[in-house]
């Protein structure tokens, strides 16, 4: 079906982004695998094209005014190209819109000149070893010392937290018994402060080149004017963030389950069996076409829901109803794909092996299918 997003700016962009993928990271995309790492250098490289620079203004050296379909375009190219940009996503789609509403005038002309050159990367830290999707309940804290904050604590799972030069924390500033939302603030932890400690890479089934790190606060001092917004207000802007945080990962969900779909029809044209290729077997039709309707119906979903973000209208029950089925097909295309390539899908030199383990943390970061079901039940009065 005709999808109508995009304008002709963006598929300009998606052209120049195609070209850049397949000269610059297509290639090495093998030696990012073996290295589990994408170097340091190569967001410096994209930077030049003005990836790292989109939603920060001109005059700090970006590429203006923030268009949420650029970083879609972003997402669909690079699951054509069946490459990963690791922390990139999170970057773009879930750190720097933080900056861009909160940010003060001297912060954004201290750090997005930075940012949009690739010589900042950036990462937020939520999750703690005990505090999952139970953003109130957490521990890290940060007391008012002078001129600055006194950081303590712990954080886990952290995407890009081996990468990041600049780190947003949630901390505790102060404690309300009445309500546990209330005493979150958003501190800004530069990498190189001293007590702030990037620990292990985290060894994980998937996303292989996009580092996960755990980081450590023992007694950081971080300068009160790296507070971003106001102290205590953290757990409204971490919602208010939510719902395109959510979205991204759909996005990134459905992107990936074309993809799966794209290898796996390629694949079944010319892998013979029986004398015949794979693709003439019934069931091998049935099982993409009934794919292909399950992606058709997906992407409109998100579609629409991108529509809504565009505007500000994206409600935090649209956003938990769009994650949970773009994420839920993904995980449905990418293990009926797997299938029909028999024994080869378990191969790691296939790339539809390494979109099935990449696919399974999507049901859970973000918000778990759960916690999803959970929003969405409350919005129907149960």
């Amino acid at each position: 079906m005709k999808r109508t997003l995009f304008t002709e700016d963006h598929e300009d962009f998606r052209s120049m982004v195609r070209d850049f993928l397949a000269r610059e990271v297509v290639p090495v995309f093998p030696q990012w695998l073996e290295q589990e790492l994408i170097p340091r250098d190569f967001f410096r490289s994209i930077a030049k094209i003005g990836i790292m620079g989109m939603g920060i203004d001109e005059e700090y050296g970006g590429s203006g005014p923030a268009d949420y379909l650029y970083n879609v375009v972003l997402n669909e190219e690079t699951a054509r190209a069946l490459v990963h940009l690791g922390p990139l996503r999170c970057h773009t789609d879930v750190v720097m819109p933080y900056f861009r509403a909160y940010a003060d005038e001297e912060q954004r002309r201290r750090w997005f000149p930075s940012i949009a050159s690739g010589d900042l990367f950036t990462a937020i830290a939520m999750t703690e070893p005990g505090t999952g999707s139970d953003l109130a309940g957490i521990r890290t804290s940060a007391v008012r010392d002078g001129d600055d904050y006194i950081l303590n604590g712990a954080k886990t799972f952290i995407t890009g937290g081996i990468t990041a030069d600049l780190v947003i924390v949630v901390a505790r500033t102060s404690t309300d018994a009445e309500n546990r939302r209330n005493g979150l603030t958003l501190l800004v932890v530069e990498d190189g402060m001293p007590g702030f400690e990037k620990g292990r890479k985290l060894d994980k089934i998937g996303l292989a080149v996009q580092d996960t790190a755990e980081l450590s606060f023992s007694d950081v001092r971080v300068p009160a004017r790296n507070v971003l917004g106001e102290e205590g207000k953290a757990f409204s802007y971490l919602g208010q963030n939510l719902a395109g945080e959510r979205l991204s990962i759909a996005s990134g969900a459905i992107c990936a389950a074309q993809a799966a779909l794209d290898v796996t029809i390629a694949y079944t044209k010319d892998r013979q069996v029986f004398g015949k290729p794979v693709a003439s077997f019934q069931n091998t039709k049935f099982e993409l076409a009934a794919v292909a309707t399950d992606i058709e119906a997906g992407q409109a979903m998100f579609d629409r829901a991108a529509a809504e973000h565009i505007k500000e209208e994206l409600s935090a029950v649209d956003a938990a109803k769009t994650k949970l089925f773009c994420t839920e097909l993904q995980a449905r295309t990418v293990d009926r794909c797997l299938q029909l390539f028999g024994g080869y899908g378990y191969m790691n030199e296939y790339p539809i092996a390494r979109l099935y383990a990449d696919a399974r943390v999507s049901r859970i970061y973000g918000g778990t299918s759960e916690v999803l079901k959970t929003i969405i039940s409350k919005s129907l009065g149960l």
